[in-house]
């Protein structure tokens, strides 16, 4: 099983992983060698250009081997094979065959094997035991002029509560400490289910499952997000201060066109109000430069909205022109040697920020969370950061003796950019 793109893929993956294991099959996760397998599925991911790129080269991988005859079978599954399946066989018909987001069924049966619907729920985790992703919802009613999500993914559909808290108590019985809440919109969560928004009810109660040390949130989208919110995270200690909200601009002028829902100010003001709300919060968000149009003077109002705002996590996509889209109607005006351009130079800010922040933090005591080992080093990583995309706290071994999944209590002593490195307290 090869998954690529988000947590939200990888979960899919998990739950396919569960059900062929259930049918007694053989299961290797991201091999490392080609030779010692005879099937692979891969689990694409067809949201941008660079994705849609490593989905091919990773296709195209496969079928070599396949071809090599070092493996007999290659399956495609996901984003990409849902997003242009006709295309995908007419172009690599050495592939057996191509699945959609929605076809997990289809792929059991393919290979001989049973649906087991006692299993609705479970899961094979591929993440470390300690931590994994609970996805609430499935697809996006978002209209977002850049984004083909909700072709690919259909409209929001809210998970019920009682599914989502039956398994992760599941997750938390099985040793999982941490739960990163992730769907493509979840601050829409319940609204078409429940008629409202339950995001803040569906964290407190999450928050009250005994064993639970961490409950992170991701996917907040900014236009809707629910007032309620912030005094959850506050009244609960195991809810991470921390909130992913993806902004993707400021200038009114691209967020109007983006259809995002807000405009600059009311973008600041959320901002504001998280922080206001939330003592010692971390905001992570994520930027688009290079939008069709995007001027110098807005992509100078983007830069100084960084510098005055100091996001604790960041990151900036480069504009990706996708078709089916209603930005693809507008040129795309910006040279993608600008827009890479653009990207490193919020990057090089950020860069800045994100040391200066990390500074601060000399000779502080925080709680982190042991994840792996990596050379001379213990990896950790605080409740400001989650796995794969942020900081990380890195702890010489020496004699020490640590596990994954193990918190500790940790002096910062020195900052880098975007790591720290501490002793335990």
């Amino acid at each position: 099983m090869i998954s690529l793109g988000c947590a939200k893929n990888l979960v899919d993956s998990e739950v396919l992983m569960k059900q062929l294991d259930a049918n007694k099959f053989e299961l290797v996760f991201d091999p490392v060698n080609v030779e010692k397998i005879d099937t692979a599925i891969i689990n694409t991911c067809g949201f941008i250009g660079d994705a849609k790129q490593e989905s091919i080269d990773t296709i195209l991988q496969y079928v070599q081997a396949k071809q090599n005859s070092l493996i007999d079978h290659v399956y495609v599954m996901g984003c990409l094979s849902e997003r242009y399946k006709s295309k995908l066989h007419e172009e690599i018909p050495e592939v057996d065959a191509f699945f959609g987001v929605n076809d997990l069924k289809k792929i059991i049966s393919h290979l001989g094997g049973s649906f087991k619907s006692q299993l609705l729920g479970e899961r094979m985790l591929t993440t470390p035991a300690h931590y994994a992703y609970l996805k609430i919802a499935e697809g996006c009613d978002r209209i977002c002029s850049f984004c083909a999500i909700p072709m690919i993914r259909g409209k929001h559909t809210s998970r019920s509560m009682e599914d989502i808290i039956s398994e992760a108590a599941l997750l938390v019985k099985g040793g999982v400490k941490e739960i990163n809440l992730i769907s493509q919109d979840t601050t829409y969560y319940g609204l078409d289910l429940y008629k409202k928004r339950l995001l803040p009810e569906l964290l407190d109660t999450l928050a009250n499952l005994e064993g639970l040390e961490w409950l992170r949130l991701h996917y907040t989208y900014p236009d809707g997000f629910p007032a309620a919110l912030t005094q959850v995270i506050r009244s609960h200690k195991n809810i991470c201060n921390y909130v992913d909200i993806p902004l993707q601009h400021i200038s009114d002028r691209i967020l109007k066109s983006m259809h995002r829902g807000l405009d600059g100010k009311a973008t600041r003001n959320l901002v504001e109000l998280i922080r206001k709300e939330i003592p010692d919060v971390a905001i992570r968000t994520t930027l688009i430069a290079g939008y069709p149009g995007e001027t110098e003077k807005e992509f100078q109002e983007l830069r100084t909205f960084i510098e005055e705002y100091r996001f604790d996590r960041l990151g900036v996509f480069s504009y990706s022109h996708e078709e089916d889209t209603s930005a693809f109607l507008l040129k795309d005006s910006v040279s993608e040697k600008r827009k890479k351009e653009r990207v490193e130079e919020l990057m090089f800010i950020q860069e800045g920020i994100s040391l200066s922040l990390n500074e601060k933090k000399v000779g502080h005591i925080l709680k982190v969370l042991i994840d792996r080992e990596e050379g001379d080093y213990y990896i950790a990583r605080s409740e400001h950061d989650s796995p794969e995309v942020d900081n990380e706290v890195l702890i010489l071994k020496g004699d020490l003796r640590l596990a994954p999944g193990d918190f500790r209590h940790v002096v910062v002593k020195r900052a880098e950019s975007f790591d720290i490195f501490a002793e335990l307290q």
